[in-house]
């Protein structure tokens, strides 16, 4: 039994990750046209979201969103989502309408062949060093005044307890909503790390359903950079406490008995 569970496990894991690589490789051409040029860029964006959703569907195992009907698709929003996985951007865009764009390390940039299509769609941003940082910022600020909302992740890297318990939030997406006086929404995916932990030299990918919540945007207007740990600590907590609040669900029920090639 052990070596037939062993099996299903490592069946699954090249089952996803084809259904990773398989549509990326097919459409990368039609990627390298879209990104020629700026005014293609939504496009290029639309395809990205298209690769998100095919690979998520054919990863046959059930997707919850929450809180779509919150977002106003005439409003810009910088969303601040918590960071569990390499996961976390296909389900913001699967979830997430509109021409996002998403503030990601520098090392993005470097993937082969996703790395062009990320440079050019995205902002990439070295943390260590202050300048790039401030490129990014105001890369984010020219975003938003375009009309093109921001996703940034507050904690800036994954956490080695991803999924439990947060690191502590830097101060650029709130400092960003305030300034630009857009709504900020807090994003909880409690389960990404399940799915695809972030474990190094290794590629671990297990069955399991994932969910993503989009919480009440939260409005800025009238708000000063004096208010800004307040809205820090405000988003903090409120991710904080559905991920508690999650674990504790997924450690009282069998999440992972659907699906034929659930390795549960």
């Amino acid at each position: 039994m052990r070596k037939l569970k062993g099996l299903r496990k490592k069946v699954y894991a090249v089952w996803c990750t084809t259904w990773f690589v398989l549509p990326f490789i097919t459409s990368y051409p039609l990627f390298r046209i879209m990104i020629a040029k700026p005014n293609r860029f939504r496009h290029a964006h639309n395809l990205n979201r298209l690769w998100a959703k095919i690979q998520l569907r054919m990863y046959l195992m059930p997707v919850t969103v929450q809180g779509q009907e919150l977002l106003d698709p005439k409003q810009k929003y910088v969303f601040a989502p918590n960071h569990s996985s390499y996961i976390d951007i296909p389900m913001i865009l699967a979830a997430i309408p509109g021409f996002l764009n998403f503030v990601g390390k520098k090392s993005l940039t470097k993937v082969p062949l996703w790395g062009k299509i990320y440079d050019a769609l995205y902002i990439s941003v070295d943390r260590d060093s202050a300048i790039s940082s401030a490129k990014a910022y105001i890369a984010s600020k020219q975003s938003l005044e375009a009309g093109r909302s921001v996703v940034i992740f507050p904690e800036g890297k994954i956490s080695p307890e991803s999924g439990h318990t947060l690191l502590p939030f830097k101060d650029g997406p709130f400092k960003l909503a305030i300034e630009k006086q857009v709504p900020l929404v807090p994003i909880t995916m409690p389960y990404n790390h399940l799915f695809l932990p972030d474990v190094k030299g290794k590629l671990i990918i297990r069955y399991h359903p994932l969910e993503i919540i989009i919480h009440q945007p939260i409005p800025t207007e009238g708000l000063t950079i004096h208010d800004l740990e307040f809205l820090k600590q405000q988003t903090y907590s409120l991710i904080q406490e559905t991920l508690h609040q999650k674990n504790h669900e997924h450690e009282h029920r069998n999440l992972t008995a659907a699906g034929a090639l659930s390795p549960a």
